[in-house]
């Protein structure tokens, strides 16, 4: 019997993936844990959830311990903005919150670690078209840093100890159900609330500027694929999964096909810089030949689901 342990269980991932581990599973074998955001009372009444950080390696063993954990999908994390914004705390909570998950799971002989990492651990040198699964990481953020940083444990841990560390690298996720959480594609989301309140919405990157996204229904799939694979099928700890790719103009032009009134301006601000660091599309081929990753959305799917799904949350 598999019983799981979601880390920030409040934030854009957690949250939903949080509800499909509840549904695929017995809700009280799925035990979320938040720190900061304080969860609805719907979340609560969804299942068992403890107030856990990360960072207190004791309380993360005791967690563990008295919940008979096998299985922890680690998703508390400073995202990318706010981690420039304050790059000590970045590293703080990303690199010692990982570490700390990493030796529970090998003194615990935990079943399985999922993480979740991310398109900013490339950078300097990288193809911008189909960057590689395997290309050389030199990433120009503190998040970006610490998501390579984690990367490199969970080969280690794997290597060294044998602890099943598992790891996605997530293109800019889109959700209908959790307000953006301060990483650089938080304009996706944000351009699609103010298309539904009736704004006009003032996009902090150029109109061009295009990046790889994924809608969380993908990301989601992703996770929860990954952790089921039998381990032989695997040829790596970490891999790209791609989805869609598009330009801020080319979401706004998608969004105005549904709601003809939506307006967008663009001025950018130090977003835009680690925007540009970033590659435009992922080579996943790895994920697609090792386990059959395929994504279900693409970018006019996600933007009809998501603006009914903010329609009937916010009208």
């Amino acid at each position: 019997m598999t019983k799981i342990l979601v880390t920030g269980a409040v934030g854009q991932i957690g949250t939903e993936l949080v509800q499909a581990l509840r549904t695929r599973y017995e809700r009280d074998d799925v035990v979320a844990a938040g720190h900061r955001t304080k969860p609805t009372q719907d979340f609560i009444n969804s299942g068992p959830f403890v107030y856990l950080n990360v960072l207190d390696r004791k309380q993360l063993a005791e967690a563990v311990a008295d919940n008979k954990i096998d299985t922890i999908y680690h998703m508390a994390s400073v995202l990318s903005a706010v981690g420039e914004l304050n790059p000590q705390l970045c590293y703080e909570v990303n690199t010692g919150g990982l570490y700390n998950i990493l030796e529970i799971a090998r003194k615990h002989k935990l079943e399985r670690v999922m993480l979740a990492s991310s398109i900013a651990v490339f950078g300097v040198g990288v193809p911008r078209d189909r960057a590689p699964n395997d290309a050389v990481l030199l990433p120009t953020t503190m998040y970006g840093v610490t998501k390579v940083s984690g990367e490199l444990l969970a080969r280690y841990y794997f290597s060294k100890f044998g602890v099943d560390v598992r790891s996605v690298r997530l293109p800019g996720i889109i959700s209908s159900e959790t307000l953006p959480g301060g990483g650089t594609t938080d304009y996706a989301v944000e351009m699609y609330y103010a298309a539904v309140e009736g704004r006009s919405y003032t996009c902090f990157v150029r109109e061009e500027t295009a990046l790889p996204m994924m809608y969380m229904a993908d990301a989601i799939k992703a996770l929860i694929e990954l952790a089921q694979v039998e381990g032989s099928r695997l040829t790596r700890r970490v891999y790209n999964v791609n989805s869609m790719s598009f330009s801020a103009g080319e979401l706004a032009r998608s969004i105005r096909r549904v709601v003809p009134d939506f307006t967008c301006e663009y001025k950018p601000d130090y977003r835009q810089a680690i925007a540009d660091s970033w590659p435009i599309s992922l080579d996943d081929s790895p994920a697609r030949q090792d386990w059959n990753w395929r994504p279900d959305y693409d970018l006019d799917k996600m933007t009809a689901e998501m603006i009914e799904r903010l329609r009937t949350r916010l009208t």
